[in-house]
């Protein structure tokens, strides 16, 4: 499995995956691809430590933590968030996050174009 892990760059998520297109983030330490669909797109998140997204709202979210944990501030209420915990975040919630270690998430966005496509 560590051969793996680091042929894979340190991320649970394998080359299809991170052969899927790049989201562009306008964080640097955060990295995403994305699966997209008509009505939805699902991202598949690879999280620095020291991160911290800031406060902001958007269409409806749902997640789960693949890897590593998170301080998940929803509607002002914190919560963290560790290794198969998934969250919530309705339409128009303002929420935040922080990463003291390196996470891995996956998130369905409810609507088709949360992120735009990394150009090379």
């Amino acid at each position: 499995m560590h051969d793996l892990m680091s042929q894979w760059n340190g991320t649970p998520f394998p080359e299809m995956i991170q052969g899927l297109p790049e989201a562009d983030i306008p964080f640097e330490g955060i990295r995403a691809w994305l699966l997209q669909g008509e009505h939805s797109q699902l991202a598949f998140f690879d999280i620095g430590a020291g991160m911290k997204v800031p406060p902001h709202s958007h269409s409806a979210q749902w997640g789960i933590m693949i890897e590593g944990e998170m301080t998940l501030t929803i509607g002002g209420q914190p919560r963290l968030v560790r290794k198969g915990d998934w969250y919530y975040i309705p339409a128009g919630v303002e929420h935040s996050a922080t990463f003291k270690v390196r996470a891995q998430l996956i998130d369905m966005f409810d609507e088709p174009a949360r992120y735009k496509i990394k150009q090379s």
